[in-house]
């Protein structure tokens, strides 16, 4: 080995089974996962992707796929019923699970001197922001490419304007997803 070289550059890519079990959508951990992932070179994780387990049956589903393909096991699991069925179903199983938002919560719990939620899906409510970032959405892909009335347009929060293939479209609707209109 080249003593410029670092130790481990020539290691080809390292390939890992990473399970992430939500009883939400998966959103969060799937998002933390990467972000983690790409901390590290030439590791390539082979996902398994468990949203929205919800029942003792879909976790022992999901403890059997992991006995199958052995690998670290990210959660965001809230019901302590089925977060208790996880992490004994990876102990015997001799497999590594992590609460992936364990720290976080404590910490700010500590911080705020507040009880624990057990409420799964908490962060995503049907409140006026929910319903402000749908009509913005509705707004941008109505006024697409032109279309629409411009009777309407002094209800644009931005007007984009450009030729095509300028990504404009794609622009409009992640503003639209911030609630820009």
């Amino acid at each position: 080995m080249s003593p410029d070289r670092p130790a481990g550059s020539s290691r080809l890519a390292t390939y890992f089974h990473v399970h992430l079990v939500s009883d939400s959508t998966g959103e969060t951990l799937n998002a933390m996962a990467k972000a983690v992932v790409a901390r590290f070179d030439r590791v390539i994780p082979i996902e398994h992707i468990y949203a929205l387990v919800r029942s003792n049956k879909q976790m022992e589903q999901v403890l059997s796929e992991i006995a199958d393909a052995p690998g670290l096991v990210l959660h965001t699991v809230v019901d302590p019923e089925l977060r208790e069925q996880l992490e004994q179903g990876c102990k015997l199983l001799g497999i590594p699970q992590i609460g992936a938002l364990d720290p976080l919560v404590r910490s700010l719990s500590h911080y705020l001197g507040a009880d624990i939620s057990t409420r799964v899906g908490a962060q995503h409510t049907l409140d006026t922001g929910y319903f402000n970032r749908m009509s913005a959405l509705d707004y941008a892909i109505s006024h697409d490419d032109g279309q629409g009335s411009t009777e309407d347009l002094e209800q644009a929060d931005v007007v984009l304007c450009g030729v095509s293939r300028t990504s404009k479209t794609p622009t409009c609707i992640y503003l639209a997803h911030r609630g820009i209109r």
